[in-house]
């Protein structure tokens, strides 16, 4: 049965450091992924946005069913860790191949990023998944879940950091040819590389790492094999029963809106960062590191914030916090109250702001995820079944909706503002002044009024910290009376 005690520190940081790969894959994923394919390769960008909304879709049904198969897997290594294992080849082959197109036309780029951005996406979903569902597992006491996510939260950005790090500190740096040196091609498939193997490492560490847990997690009872239709119908079966929880139905719905405006942004961070503020490599680093920096910094916090506030006001102040301070420095430059470009002040203030949005925002990422292991309680008392998987899909696939939805997004939205694309627009000054004004509009207030949005739906969840306790009581005395059936029905006077 899950613990309803605290839990070791190399477990929670074997648990945390899985988060990493998912840091990898949608750092790289999130802001490379149009940029190369559009500014660098020429792709159209509503054909690359197309392209990452098929991977979308596919996506809406492999999540569920990798957590619904994991929901039901029996075996002597437990319900999560087979998937985690077995994702890890097929995840670093096809990330690979994602940044090593082997074709050059726009119709063989376009077959290429579909099929190798679902089976990457497929593969992290047959990872992903399993991991988080994992986290609500491992324990049920309220407090120490926020702690287990806010690990994860933790090692999801040192993915990040890394990511950006060896990308514009290493891989991208400036050569006679290419100034700006993520507008290189040559450099995408070595960086591909070594994020492929990163995230292998540290998908295999956070398995290994947990797999004395593996006694302790809930189990379900053999049951004979399935025809695909059958799996796939069950698939559905386990979908409705969860959509029927009105909290959860609101908290998906609020962070899905979140997640996918959160994405549009990251599609165009290359953009507004070399083209709207005219930063050099030193600079943009500097910048784009600042927010995951804040995100680990603002974790800590938390679980203090938490047992003040409760996890619901952390979720909506997290999501009040993001468009406001995404918003704030395109407003004050379209107003004429921001630093020039060029003028060393502009930096300090784009990562000052960076800091205190990440530091804000994760008090949002952690909630949530907190927020609905204690919804798989919620479940089990009202049906019986503890269906952890199939509830973090829909986290999983929010998650992944910031760089599939937002990047189709991001793609129409470059071509509705006529951005002009190819390797040889190198500056602010080869873009019109018109078009530089309305992608910092879509970058900064279009895209972040979606958030409060969201605010409204958070404030539909009711599950208190007061009333998770009363339900796990309940929980603890059906197992106890269940484990108890079960001796007797064992021993030889229950046989008898």
């Amino acid at each position: 049965m899950p613990l309803r005690g605290k839990l070791g520190f190399n477990m929670k940081l074997s648990f945390g450091v899985g988060q990493a790969a998912e840091g990898f894959f949608g750092a790289a994923y999130g802001t490379f992924l149009i940029f190369y394919y559009n500014q660098v390769l020429g792709m159209p960008g509503t054909l690359a946005g197309a392209a990452v909304g098929i991977a979308l879709v596919v996506d809406a049904f492999t999540d569920p069913l990798a957590g619904s198969l994991s929901d039901h897997w029996n075996s002597r290594h437990g319900r999560r860790h087979p998937f985690m294992y077995a994702s890890i080849l097929p995840l670093m082959l096809s990330f690979y191949f994602l940044f090593f197109p082997l074709v050059t036309s726009d119709l063989g780029l376009f077959v290429w990023l579909v099929v190798f951005s679902n089976a990457t996406r497929t593969s992290m979903s047959l990872y992903h998944v399993p991991h988080i569902a994992l986290g609500a597992e491992m324990s049920e006491d309220y407090d120490e879940r926020s702690k287990l996510v806010g690990y994860r939260m933790f090692f999801a950005n040192v993915g990040v950091l890394l990511t950006f790090a060896l990308g514009f500190g290493y891989f991208f740096l400036p050569t006679p040819e290419f100034e700006n040196g993520q507008l290189n091609a040559a450099s995408y498939p070595p960086f591909a590389i070594l994020l492929a193997v990163l995230m292998g490492i540290t998908i295999f560490w956070s398995g290994w790492g947990t797999r004395a847990a593996i006694p302790h997690l809930p189990t379900v009872p053999p049951a004979p094999r399935l025809g695909l239709v059958q799996v796939l119908w069950r698939v559905l079966v386990d979908i409705a029963a969860a959509m029927r929880s009105r909290s959860f139905r609101w908290l998906f719905l609020g962070v899905l809106i979140v997640f996918v405006m959160v994405g549009v942004n990251g599609g165009l961070d290359l953009y507004i960062f070399t083209y709207f503020w005219e930063l050099d490599r030193v600079s943009l680093l500097t910048v784009i590191l600042a927010y995951p920096v804040g995100v680990m910094l603002g974790s800590f916090f938390c679980p203090a914030f938490f047992n003040r506030f409760g996890k619901k006001a952390g979720l909506m102040f997290g999501a009040c916090s993001w468009p406001l301070w995404q918003t704030l420095p395109i407003v004050a430059r379209l107003l004429d109250w921001f630093p020039e470009n060029g003028d060393p002040m502009l930096v300090v203030l784009l990562v000052a702001i960076k800091v205190v949005q990440g530091a804000c925002t994760v008090q949002a990422n952690v909630a949530f995820g907190s927020m609905v292991a204690d919804i798989v309680d919620e479940h089990e008392y009202e049906t019986g079944h503890r269906q952890e998987g199939i509830f973090f899909a829909a986290s999983s696939f929010s998650a992944k909706a910031t760089s599939g939805i937002g990047n189709v997004i991001a793609g129409v939205a470059l071509d509705i503002i006529s951005w002009p694309r190819g390797a040889h627009i190198r500056t602010a000054a080869d873009v019109p002044p018109e078009t530089l004004v309305n992608l910092g509009l879509v970058y900064g207030p279009i895209v972040a009024a979606f958030g409060f949005v969201s605010v409204w739906c958070y404030t539909h969840y009711r599950l208190s910290r007061e009333r998770h306790a009363e339900i796990l009581d309940v929980l603890a005395e059906r197992r106890a009376a269940a484990s108890a059936q079960g001796a007797l029905a064992a021993s030889p006077a229950g046989s008898g």
